[in-house]
């Protein structure tokens, strides 16, 4: 019996030992290892706080079928930890559940811990209160913040051990990251940045979690930790060492946007073609920042004046739709690229010029071949011989060839759907409009503080809210002659603060604001005083903390002066010396006016009572009932001006209709991608639409409230749904094909397009008109086909006949379906253009 004992637990030993070697995650030059496998390995970032835990299952299986293995997330440090030693997991900050998600629908991640993030977030992801620890400089050699850091990193190790996350536990992470695109602020700082940078290294690895380290941008990242890429375009960089795997953590895929500033697009040809020039060099790891961009919620943008709307242009939108064809031509780019996977690990590369501007690059080794074939060309097609083959390469593209014969995808032949989106009204009204007004006079109840001369904002308010009342107090001589008839005094007000707005004795003369290239403002106003005391009371207002820069804990904010009265009889004063008094907030935060609890402690008035238009510091709110559907929401915000905007006590963020001011014209997308080449909304408010996440809403009786800081119109808000409108796609007939592929007689090897065009509607619509079909040749983009000169008669009937009243529909591209053929010995093309509509019950 003993022995039989022992040897079952030998077995239970080995067993065991042997589930731990199948959880190990090593690398080596060409990628990483896991469980003993090479992978090429394709990531998204998808950032939880920025959706809901009830989007979280969607945005994933969206990813998965997008061909992604992994999904990549920063770790937000202010969120999770508000005040030192007080922790936040729950809701959308619940990064266990969204983790058990990722690893649920089978995908592994990347756990970026940082805890320095950057991302346009609030403060780079740092809790303000870390500011004021006695003695801190941020990510340097500084004991002080050394400490913070390394609790916090410890804090999440030790959740993801207790949850058996990591990869060598047999969860999902297989990777995570220390620190966050620091080497140009290290070589800034000198010996205390390098000593730093080591320094987080050594205690990331010390913290022993089984799975590599990274660094991004950080060329000097020191043994074992990899040392990775971030940018538009990652195919000339190398890890510094021999034995580390070449990584992209940030593959651009759009930008972020700014208020006052157009939105930025990335041609997905263009994208398309970084990835494949990253791999064909040997790049086994790319991770697309973003592939969900989602919502800043709250006041999580940083910047300052970054848009509540984070899209980033990605593959999946804000609202957790599919943006084809980027989504689309991406998945099969990634379905290319797995074919690829089993020879790219049988050799190195080998380069073969191909001409001037063209390459290959060839995979070749234990029976297996694959090749990528490059155009660097930006106005002109090339055919190139390879393989005693020939092949024709649109510009600016990358032809890639998973058995180094046929060509399964080209970077620049977007053949997926096109999908054209847009906002319909929901069917539900804003009702019973109330109106409160924040009064002035008391701007300084509560003062919290009083000083002699100006304070900088944070330090007062600690980020507890956007706004800081300045109040002080100045006597006028009855004899003032300003007072009979003289010309009015002019105040100056000098403001590191995002937004300023200036009341002299209760009364309106002012305001400004900044942008993104305005760092400072002023606002110099005629005010009227009276004989006695004025009471002067200028609002502060701010618009997210900086996120980038080396010491931007130091950066000041608010009305820092100087605060200059010109005009009186004798001379100018300097308010900047004078005492002044504080208020932290709003009297309607203080009231609680965004919680149903709130509501009644303060008398509304009936807004239909009220003059709409510019008046500043109001507060609205009214009611509504849940659309019905399940199509995703927003606010229609286009006639208000500044402020923010809660939902059943839910802040949906802060919302800006500043138009954008840039330079919009037609996008080509061969060539350098940078910020400005490709830019849309232009003359437009650079954002108009807010998101309302469904899971924040009741059947009915749903609580909206918003303050507004300038003024607008709030009969003409109105709640929306975001839907598919119009799809398109093309294609071209079929010939004769040899492994679905075409060879001419010249003996040139081509892509075949497929030869179906596919039409697919969002849920719960369906094709309720073809807007134009042609069979020929016919040319144009979606929303603007036109017919050519070859065109088959029947196109328009055929194709309404089949895809009418269906989810989605299939056509085939020949002659024999359109029993004609409009013109003989020409390769003829199919466009369709259908329009979606939500299904009659």
């Amino acid at each position: 019996m003993a022995t039989k004992l022992l040897a079952l637990f030998i077995i239970l030993i080995t067993f065991t030992h042997l589930q731990l070697i199948q959880c190990i995650v090593t690398y080596d030059h060409r990628s990483l290892i896991i469980n003993g496998q090479r992978r090429i390995l394709i990531s998204g970032s998808i950032h939880y706080p920025r959706s809901t835990p009830e989007m979280w299952d969607d945005l994933v299986v969206k990813a998965k079928n997008g061909g992604l293995e992994v999904i990549d997330t920063y770790v937000f440090w202010n969120v999770h930890e508000p005040s030192p030693g007080t922790y936040d997991f729950s809701g959308r900050y619940d990064l266990v559940r969204f983790i058990k998600t990722v690893a649920r629908n089978g995908l592994y991640v990347n756990l970026r811990i940082g805890p320095y993030v950057c991302a346009e977030w609030n403060f780079g992801g740092f809790p303000v209160w870390l500011k004021y620890v006695p003695g801190i400089s941020f990510r340097t050699d500084n004991e002080p913040f050394k400490a913070a850091m390394q609790g916090f990193t410890q804090k999440i190790v030790e959740m993801m051990k207790a949850e058996n996350l990591f990869e060598s536990q047999g969860g999902p992470i297989i990777l995570s990251q220390i620190e966050n695109e620091y080497g140009a602020q290290g070589k800034s700082l000198g010996p205390p940045g390098k000593a730093y940078m080591n320094w987080a290294a050594k205690m990331a690895v010390e913290l022993n979690t089984g799975v590599p380290w990274s660094m991004c941008k950080e060329e000097d990242a020191p043994d074992p930790v990899i040392n990775t890429c971030n940018g538009f375009y990652c195919d000339t960089f190398t890890p510094n060492k021999p034995y580390k795997p070449t990584m992209w953590t940030e593959a651009w895929s759009g930008w972020f946007t700014e208020f006052g500033t157009p939105i930025e697009q990335r041609p997905v040809p263009d994208l398309a073609f970084a990835v494949a020039r990253f791999v064909q060099k040997g790049g086994s790891f790319f991770n697309y920042y973003m592939y969900h961009g989602g919502t800043n919620f709250g006041r999580t943008s940083g910047g300052p004046f970054i848009t509540t709307s984070y899209d980033y242009d990605a593959p999946i939108d804000e609202y957790g739709l599919t943006r084809e064809p980027k989504y689309g031509h991406l998945t099969e780019l990634h379905r290319a690229i797995k074919l690829c996977e089993p020879a790219f690990f049988s050799s190195d590369a080998k380069y073969i010029s191909l001409g001037q501007r063209q390459d290959a690059y060839v995979y070749e080794g234990q029976g297996k071949c694959a090749a990528f074939l490059s155009n660097f060309e930006q106005t002109s097609a090339v055919r190139v011989a390879f393989n005693n083959r020939h092949y024709k390469l649109p510009p600016w593209s990358i032809s890639i060839l998973p058995d180094c014969k046929n060509v399964v995808f080209n970077t620049a032949k977007v053949v997926t759907q096109t999908s054209r989106m847009q906002m319909l009204p929901s069917g539900s009204s804003l009702q019973s409009w109330e109106t409160y007004h924040e009064d002035i006079s008391m701007s300084a109840e509560g003062s919290t503080l009083t000083s002699v001369g100006l304070l900088d904002q944070i330090s007062v308010t600690r980020d507890t809210s956007d706004y800081l009342w300045y109040s002080t107090s100045i006597e006028i001589s009855p004899q003032e002659t300003s007072l009979h008839g003289g010309r009015r005094p002019t105040l100056t007000i000098h403001s590191r603060g995002h937004g300023v707005q200036a009341f002299v004795s209760g009364r309106h003369f002012g305001s400004a604001y900044g942008s993104p290239v305005k760092t400072r403002l002023t606002l110099s106003v005629p005010i009227d005083l009276r004989s006695g005391t004025n009471r002067i009371s200028l609002l502060s207002m701010a618009a997210g903390l900086p996120n980038v820069g080396t010491h931007f804990e130091s950066r000041d904010t608010g009305i820092l002066g100087p605060v200059l009265l010109d005009g009186l009889d004798h001379g100018r004063v300097d308010l900047s010396k004078a005492t002044w008094t504080y208020k932290v907030g709003l009297n309607g935060e203080t009231k609680n006016l965004i919680s149903p609890n709130g509501i009644s402690s303060v008398e509304w008035s009936q807004a239909s009572l009220v003059k709409h238009g510019q008046q500043p510091l109001k507060w609205y709110k009214a009611y509504f009932d849940a659309p019905e559907g399940n199509e995703p929401l927003a606010l229609d915000m286009k006639s208000m001006g500044r402020g923010q905007v809660w939902i059943n006590g839910q802040s949906i963020g802060r919302y800006w209709t500043v138009h954008a001011n840039g330079t919009c014209r037609p996008c080509k997308y061969p060539g350098a991608f940078r910020p400005g080449k490709c830019q849309a909304g232009c003359g437009q408010p650079t954002q108009r639409w807010y998101h309302i996440p469904r899971s924040w809403l009741k059947p009915t009786q749903n609580l909206l409230v918003l303050f507004e800081e300038v003024g607008g119109n709030i009969l003409k808000i109105s709640l929306v749904k975001r839907t598919q409108a119009h799809v398109c796609a093309s294609t071209f007939e079929h010939h004769p094909v040899i492994d679905n592929w075409q060879t001419e007689s010249s003996g040139e090897t081509k892509m075949l397009h497929d030869t179906k065009v596919r039409l697919s509607c969002g849920v719960g619509q369906s094709i309720s008109a073809v807007k134009f079909a042609s069979f020929g040749n016919p040319f144009g983009i979606c929303g603007s086909f036109q017919q050519g000169t070859c065109h088959a008669p029947n196109s328009h009937e055929l194709i309404e006949k089949t895809c009418v009243g269906q989810e989605s529909c299939e056509v085939i591209a020949s002659n024999e379906y359109f029993a004609t053929d409009p013109c003989p010995n020409v390769l003829k093309r199919l466009l369709v253009e259908a329009v979606c509509s939500i299904k009659p019950n």
